[in-house]
Formats: structure tokens, sequence, C-alpha cells
């Protein structure tokens, strides 16, 4: 058993949760443009895929939107671990959101936060869970990153088709 399988079991035993990955990807055809979004949610075996567009919106709306959606389809709590190739997503979710929330959703800049709808979604959403943040590197190989990379491709293509029908 390799040390993150061990490392897995424990979180297993310990928090009596059912341990959960979640790999998720967001693409824009334009910034901003069409987007879509795709997530992996893998636990016990067992995996889905979730995806969905939008027409006009962000890369970084889209990249919160698939994290946020596979979070959401979560039925109880669990023990996460989110990998995505979104530093915006990771490094918000690790050290940016504490300093928002303290000072009323703005940013060092004492501006708004972009995006704030999502990010507020995400918090909800994370809540019930004990969630590891992972960043990867993009278009790096990982083959998960790339099939959730593929998925959204698909939405913007989706979406495309849909509009101009």
């Amino acid at each position: 058993m390799t040390i993150l399988k061990q490392v897995e079991y424990v979180f297993m035993i310990k928090d009596k949760k059912i341990f959960v990955e979640i790999f998720a990807d967001g693409a824009c055809s334009g910034n901003p443009g069409i987007g879509g979004y795709g997530a992996i949610v893998r636990s016990g075996g067992k995996e889905k895929e979730i995806a969905g567009h939008e027409i006009m919106t962000t890369n970084n709306r889209m990249e919160l939107l698939g994290v946020i959606t596979a979070l959401e389809s979560l039925k109880r709590p669990c023990t996460v671990r989110v990998t995505t190739d979104s530093n915006y997503v990771v490094k918000g979710m690790n050290s940016w959101i504490h300093g928002w929330l303290k000072n009323g959703w703005k940013n060092s800049q004492k501006k708004d936060v972009l995006n704030r709808d999502l990010w507020e979604r995400l918090l909800h959403a994370s809540r019930p869970h004990t969630v590891e943040w992972e960043w990867i590197k993009g278009h790096n190989g990982h083959s998960e990153n790339e099939r959730c990379d593929r998925l959204a491709q698909q939405q913007i293509k989706i979406c495309r088709s849909v509009r101009f029908t």
C-alpha cells in the first residue's frame, strides 16, 4: 500500500467519512466568451462525470463551476481531495478567502472580489466536507485533468451548436 493510499485509509477511519477525489477543469473560447467545465468525481471504485456550459462567461468562472458542481453532487459529508490546474481556485480556497471574509468580500486592493457569487457558492458547497486543495500543472499529461479539459471543450462545442442552430 502506498503512503498516499495509507493516508486516504486513515482519513476514512478517523473521520468516518468516505474519501472522494474530484478532478475539475474549466475552459473558455474567448475570455469572456462561450465557456465549459468538466469534473470527475471518484470514490470507492466508482466515478461520474459532470459537465456544463455558459454562453457568456470567463475562464475563472468555469474553473470555479467545475469544482462547485462536483462538490454539490456529494450527498453527505466526505473527505475530499480536489485536484485542479487552476491556481485561482486553489489559492482562493487555501488563502485568499480568509481575508475576503474578514474584509467583507474586499480584496487586498480594497476592491470587490470578482466572482463573489461563485466563491460564496463554493464556500457553502465545501463546508460540510474536509477538503484538501491540490494544484497540478495543466496540459501536462495528467490523465484526469486531460479528461476534464476534453469535457469542458465538448461543452463549448455543444453550447456553440445549440446557440447557432
